[in-house]
C-alpha cells in the first residue's frame, strides 16, 4: 500500500516541480485554501501556540499572523518540491547566504562544526549551501515512515550533495569522522519539543518555561565541534537570506546548557520580528512547566 500511495503520488510531485514560479505560487495559494479554510490543518494547535507565545497581541492580531503563517507554511513545503527540478542558478537567485566565509575560516582552521537551526523561514532550502562552505554538510533527520517517501525527501534533500543520516546514527558518524580527521558540518534543527526521556533541561522560550533540546551543545563539547547558529529570512516571496552567527569557537569553555540558552534567545528574535515565518503546527509547549 505505502509502494502504491508512493507511484500515484510522485507524478503530480513532480508536475509541481516543473511548474513556473508564477503558476507555483498560485498554486501554493489554492493549497492554502484547501488547508486553512477546508481541512483546518492543525488550527487548533496553530492557535493555542500563538495564544501562549504571543499574549501581548489581541486576537485580531493573532489571527492575521496565522492566515500569513499557513501561506508560508504552503509555500515552504512546495519549495521543497521544487527542489526537485530548480536549477542551481535559479536557486543561488532565491535563497542568498550573506556571510559564507565565517564557516569558511572554520574549514581554514581545521575545525568541524555544528550547526544549529530552527523551524523558521526556509528551513528547507538552507540544504542547499553545502556547495559553498567547504567541507562536507551533513543534515540529521527523522526518517518518514513510510520508506518510499523517506527515499524521495532524503534524495530531494540531498540533490546538492549534503549527507542526510537519521538521528541514532549521528553520534556514531560523529566519533567515526573524529577518529579519521574528516571535516564535517552537522547540521541539527534545535528548537522543538524533546521527548521525555531526554530531557535534561529546561528554559524559558517565549516566556513560557519549556525542556530544550540540549543535544546539539553535548555532542559539541564531546567532539570538540564549534557551534553556529544560521538565522534565515524571508525576504519576499520565494527569496530568503541566511547568515551564520558563532555561538561558541571552544565549547568545553561555556558551563553547561548556556549555549543552548544563547541559542534559544536568538531564535526568539527571529520568531518576535515575523512570528509568521515560525512553524506553529508543532506542539512545542506541550510539556511546558504549568
Amino acid at each position: 500500500m505505502q509502494f502504491l500511495v508512493y507511484i500515484l503520488a510522485f507524478p503530480f510531485l513532480w508536475l509541481i516541480s516543473i511548474l513556473p514560479f508564477r503558476i507555483f505560487y498560485w498554486f501554493s495559494d489554492c493549497v492554502y485554501f484547501l488547508v486553512y479554510y477546508i481541512i483546518g490543518y492543525r488550527k487548533k494547535v496553530v492557535r493555542e501556540n500563538l495564544a501562549l507565545a504571543l499574549p501581548h497581541l489581541n486576537d485580531a492580531e493573532r489571527k492575521k499572523i496565522e492566515k500569513k503563517f499557513y501561506q508560508h507554511m504552503c509555500d515552504m513545503f512546495l519549495e521543497m518540491i521544487k527542489t526537485m527540478s530548480i536549477s542551481s542558478e535559479e536557486m543561488e537567485k532565491r535563497f542568498h547566504v550573506t556571510n559564507v566565509d565565517l564557516i569558511l575560516d572554520y574549514a581554514k582552521k581545521g575545525k568541524s562544526v555544528i550547526l544549529v537551526a530552527s523551524h523558521y523561514a526556509s528551513y528547507e532550502w538552507l540544504l542547499t549551501i553545502n556547495p559553498k562552505i567547504g567541507f562536507q554538510g551533513i543534515a540529521v533527520y527523522k526518517k518518514l515512515a513510510n520508506p518510499y517517501f523517506d527515499k524521495l525527501v532524503r534524495k530531494i534533500r540531498s540533490k546538492y550533495n549534503t549527507e542526510l543520516i537519521p538521528t541514532k546514527n549521528a553520534i556514531p558518524l560523529m566519533a567515526q569522522n573524529q577518529r579519521e580527521g574528516k571535516l564535517s558540518l552537522y547540521g541539527l534543527a534545535s528548537d522543538q519539543s524533546p521527548k521525555l526521556d531526554r530531557i535534561f533541561h529546561s528554559n524559558d522560550f517565549m516566556g513560557i518555561e519549556v525542556p530544550v533540546h540540549t543535544g546539539a551543545e553535548m555532542l559539541a563539547k564531546k567532539y570538540d565541534l564549534s557551534v553556529i547558529m544560521v538565522k534565515v529570512k524571508k525576504v519576499k516571496r520565494g527569496y530568503y537570506e541566511a547568515t551564520f552567527l558563532s555561538l561558541a569557537d571552544n565549547p568545553k569553555d561555556f558551563e553547561d546548557f548556556k549555549i543552548t540558552e544563547m541559542y534559544i534567545k536568538e531564535v526568539e528574535k527571529q520568531i518576535y520580528e515575523a512570528p509568521e515565518y515560525y512553524l506553529w503546527t508543532h506542539k512545542r509547549w506541550k510539556h511546558r512547566k504549568k
